[in-house]
């Protein structure tokens, strides 16, 4: 019996899928990927994400001010998200991406606490969860998200913390993003949080066209990848793979509100 997923993470408004989106979901339904949430970085992209997900069924969208590319948002890109916010479509389900970032060099990083911290009560006013990026920062972004208290709350992506970070998330009410990092047998720290954490805090996601599983090093990565994700985390964990299967789909209903 094929288990059904939804990719909580796809960057699906970036090459290769555009102008092939259909092929592309096609693609995904076929490995039981159902459904997408494709989360923006800035706001020159928010029209063509919010385009895709009102032109196909199986897209959701994510509107938000990513920190790698900080140097690009405005206060008027903020003020364009809540405008976009306010019409409440309903298939705009979170603020995403979103968060802090201490990898990259010049990273800005006041700018990047102040942009997060308006987006956070963005979040707050308009009862959204939201969709968190974090490098080298867990703790820094843990003390973000304690006091900026969300009624939503939301889900850290691409997690690859401590046990103590994710619990420290999980205790704030946040789920965590499991992806491709843990098709690789050299990420044992990952694999180990991700065997250990409570199955009702865990969200499956790709990050596609970035982040590609092992075995498939320099191809852009795809939605439909989330089956093998989901069949690393059934090796990793003792739950039998239905258990597994449904209570993702759960957390999934229950931060985004999305069903299948």
């Amino acid at each position: 019996m094929m288990h059904r997923f939804i990719d909580t993470h796809c960057h699906f408004d970036f090459p290769p899928f555009t102008g092939d989106e259909a092929q592309s979901i096609k693609r995904a339904a076929a490995a039981g990927v159902k459904a997408i949430v494709v989360p923006a970085t800035e706001a020159a992209h928010f029209d063509r994400v919010l385009e895709l997900a009102r032109h196909h069924e199986a897209l959701y969208a994510a509107l938000g001010l990513h920190p790698i590319v900080i140097e690009h948002h405005t206060d008027d890109h903020v003020d364009r998200l809540d405008a976009l916010l306010q019409t409440a479509e309903k298939k705009l389900v979170a603020i995403g991406e979103i968060g802090l970032d201490l990898y990259r060099e010049a990273p800005h990083f006041e700018r990047q606490q102040t942009i997060l911290d308006v987006q956070l009560r963005l979040a707050k006013r308009h009862d959204l969860p939201v969709i968190l990026h974090s490098r080298r920062t867990h703790d820094k972004l843990a003390m973000h998200l304690k006091r900026i208290d969300l009624p939503r709350k939301g889900v850290v992506h691409g997690f690859s913390g401590s046990l103590q970070q994710a619990q420290r998330f999980i205790d704030l009410g946040y789920k965590i993003g499991v992806g491709g990092t843990i098709t690789y047998p050299r990420a044992s720290k990952t694999r180990d949080v991700m065997a250990q954490l409570p199955l009702t805090s865990l969200l499956l996601e790709t990050d596609a066209p970035d982040m590609p599983l092992n075995g498939f090093q320099g191809q852009p990565n795809r939605p439909e990848q989330a089956a093998r994700v989901f069949a690393t985390l059934c090796e990793l964990r003792d739950e039998p793979e239905e258990v597994i299967a449904n209570a993702l789909l759960e957390n999934t209903r229950s931060v985004f509100g999305i069903t299948l």
